[in-house]
């Protein structure tokens, strides 16, 4: 299984630095073709003994006890041993084997829509079974729909079975057995000494070994509940141990990075700075967060370690000119700077605002993306190369191979989180007689405090904690898709008004699997609607040329309203536009509703957000979707958005791109496990100084090769 590289990896190599990724990155191929069973494990990552070891099941199923017939209730999974009475295939509408087991104290019809011969012959009369599954009422009385069953007899186990994560191909007999093959070779000597596990209440006697036989055999007198809730101390020791590892692994890509060179961003004396002269022409003041952010991010740019820093802010916080403050250090030290952008149209209203700033003082500022023509591309190329280009703007185009820069020292990556896997990680590497540039990331995806300690402890977090003067609350309203007429008034009063509207849907085409209005049916009668008003429509899938063209018209004024899917989530600014309608609110998440409500209420309108909801057939939404639109109603606060997201998501999908390449945590929880978090922060410094060889040891077990992507 090879790990992707990430587009920032691929970047820095095409920017003339060498970033081999770590040779762990990549887990080794095996040595000959897998076939069957193993190929499947193979897919699931269960490479070595320890990772067979940590498979923990999903549920368990109590096959410890058999229990009569007359004595099962409904809705019950029961074990039942029995004879065969009836035994019939059944044509029809539906061909099923139909069996009557009688225990002695009742019967009960078990009812198979798919079988073999093999299986009929097995349940055939007069035949003694032992038969598991859930209990079902109705007409025929007791009903078993494919139960589980085999010969009676035989001793009871004496632990509960686990039933594990599995994929097609790989039985749960056969996974059984490759786990318990694992939990008798995998190495599971204790790495943490006891006093630290003392703090946190720890026994000696759930040793890893201990918990993690107790996890796949538990015991049937166990309170399942304990199981269920990951209460029990065993459940504790392993998440111990999986945050432990998580904040080693950090601390040491910290501090690896510590011992890195960057070039120390000081400005050429005898001259007027960029910086202050870019600070004079401004046509605004910063507020205070924004000169505190810009203070911390001078004092890294100042050394001579690679900054490795993230800058948050709510939407419309002004990240942009905290970037490009950024951007004026490095070049007033006569380096070059680079800020990629996840879109075409985020990239462009920063090369729009960069420009505005920077060209007038005597900057040239190179634009880069994949659309470009050939002749404007390989002039871009050249500016770069020789260095007169001091800052170059664009998308992922900069991180193909023809890319070269001359003195990169500072690379800014916006909306990190929509880049690549490893995204962090593959940017870092071992460097030989060269320069690692500085890096600044920003997200206006705030993160809550457990997982900056977590997920990003090895980051240094710069936030912008207000907004700045001027910008308008924006109410937001949660409206069934039955007013959706009500709603289109509105936009005419508000057109009438001069102002601008978007409506955003979830689908730019009809799709069978979710019933849900497309961007162009609703484009088409939004301008049958509102006769006389420019209407746009704005996909992915439209050509760049013509995406250029409408959001031309609509920042320019001419268009009234524009329908687009998510893509104006980021970066577009129209502070004309006063209103913002998403349809199907319901199916967005959290953080992307809150995304595109930062379209509006950018200039001095009142404005307001307007979630359309549709619960289709169903005759309520579903709770998550309603927790979503009542954080929306209740709160315009991006850290809160982002507590409640947490929240209600979790942690994995929470951290979006990040998930697929970096290893989360599949045991602990960050908000619930809060205080075994503030062990493990605390304690992975102790262990890298006092017990270097057992913290490597606890990383490696833990980790594996995955342990580079916990650095990214």
């Amino acid at each position: 299984m090879r790990v992707g590289v990430s587009h920032e990896a691929k970047w820095l190599a095409a920017l003339g630095h060498n970033h081999p990724m770590h040779a762990a990155a990549a887990a080794p191929s095996p040595a000959k073709p897998l076939t069957g069973p193993q190929k499947a494990l193979h897919k699931l990552g269960l490479d070595r003994a320890i990772d067979l070891a940590l498979h923990l099941p999903l549920r368990y199923e109590d096959e410890t006890r058999l229990v009569h017939l007359r004595d099962v209730r409904e809705g019950d999974v029961a074990q039942v041993e029995g004879t065969v009475k009836h035994s019939e295939v059944k044509l029809g509408g539906t061909r099923q084997l139909l069996v009557t087991l009688d225990d002695g104290t009742g019967t009960c019809l078990l009812r198979f829509f798919t079988f073999y011969p093999s299986q009929q012959k097995a349940l055939a009369v007069g035949n003694r079974l032992r038969v598991r599954g859930e209990i079902r009422g109705g007409f025929a009385g007791l009903t078993m729909m494919h139960p589980a069953f085999h010969p009676a007899g035989g001793e009871l186990p004496n632990a509960l079975t686990p039933v594990y994560p599995t994929s097609a191909g790989l039985p749960q007999a056969y996974l059984r057995r490759a786990v318990e093959g694992g939990l008798t070779r995998a190495e599971l000597s204790d790495t943490i000494p006891q006093e630290y596990l003392h703090q946190i209440g720890l026994q000696p006697l759930w040793n890893l070994r201990k918990s993690l036989s107790f996890l796949h055999h538990p015991t049937p007198e166990v309170t399942l509940a304990t199981l269920e809730d990951h209460s029990h101390p065993a459940w504790q020791r392993l998440k111990a141990e999986e945050l432990l590892a998580q904040q080693l692994s950090q601390l040491q890509a910290k501090r690896e990075r510590a011992a890195l060179r960057a070039p120390a961003l000081s400005p050429l004396v005898g001259q007027a700075t960029l910086h202050e002269r870019l600070l004079a022409a401004l046509p605004f003041d910063l507020t205070a967060a924004q000169r505190r952010v810009c203070e911390e991010i001078t004092h890294d740019l100042h050394q001579n370690v690679p900054m490795h820093r993230l800058l948050q802010g709510d939407v419309g916080s002004g990240k942009t000119v905290v970037a490009a403050l950024a951007a004026a250090v490095c070049i007033d030290a006569g380096w070059q700077c680079a800020l990629m952008a996840p879109t075409e149209i985020l990239a462009t209203q920063h090369f729009a605002k960069l420009v505005g700033w920077l060209h007038p003082l005597g900057i040239t500022v190179a634009w880069l993306t994949g659309s470009q023509k050939a002749k404007e591309r390989r002039e871009m190329l050249a500016l770069i190369a020789s260095g007169q280009a001091q800052l170059v703007v664009g998308t992922h185009a900069m991180i193909q191979d023809k890319v070269q820069f001359s003195k990169l020292a500072l690379a800014i990556i916006d909306e990190q989180h929509r880049f690549g896997v490893a995204q962090r990680l593959a940017l870092r590497g071992k460097l030989v007689d060269a320069m690692e540039p500085h890096l600044l990331m920003m997200t206006a995806t705030p993160i809550p405090r457990t997982l900056a300690m977590s997920y990003y402890a090895d980051l240094d977090v710069s936030t912008i904690d207000e907004l700045p003067p001027g910008r308008t609350p924006v109410i937001t309203k949660v409206v069934n898709d039955a007013r959706r007429g009500e709603v289109v008034q509105r936009i005419r009063a508000q057109i009438d008004e001069g102002r601008q509207i978007y409506w955003v849907c979830p689908l730019i085409e009809e799709s069978e699997a979710l019933d849900l209005s497309n961007a162009t049916v609703t484009h088409a009668q939004l301008s049958a609607a509102l006769p006389g008003v420019m209407v746009g429509l704005l996909h992915s899938r439209m050509p760049v040329a013509e995406k250029k063209a409408v959001m031309s018209l609509f920042t320019g004024g001419q268009m009234g309203v524009l329908v687009s899917t998510t893509v104006i989530e980021v970066g577009v600014d129209v502070p004309n536009a006063s209103l913002m309608v998403i349809e199907h609110a319901e199916r967005f998440g959290l953080s992307q509703l809150h995304q595109l409500r930062g379209r509006v209420g950018r200039g001095a309108a009142a404005s307001a957000c307007v979630l359309l909801y549709s619960t289709g057939d169903a005759p309520r939404l579903g709770e998550t979707a309603r927790e979503r639109l009542r954080a929306m109603a209740e709160s315009n606060d991006g850290f809160e958005i982002a507590r409640r997201d947490l929240e209600i998501r979790g942690p994995g999908e929470f951290m979006g791109a990040r998930q697929s390449g970096a290893a989360l945590l599949r045991f602990a929880d960050v908000v619930e496990d809060a205080a075994l978090l503030a062990w493990a922060r605390a304690l992975a410094p102790v262990m890298l100084d006092q017990h270097p060889a057992l913290a490597a040891k606890h990383v490696q077990r833990w980790l594996g090769g995955k342990a580079e992507f916990l650095k990214a």
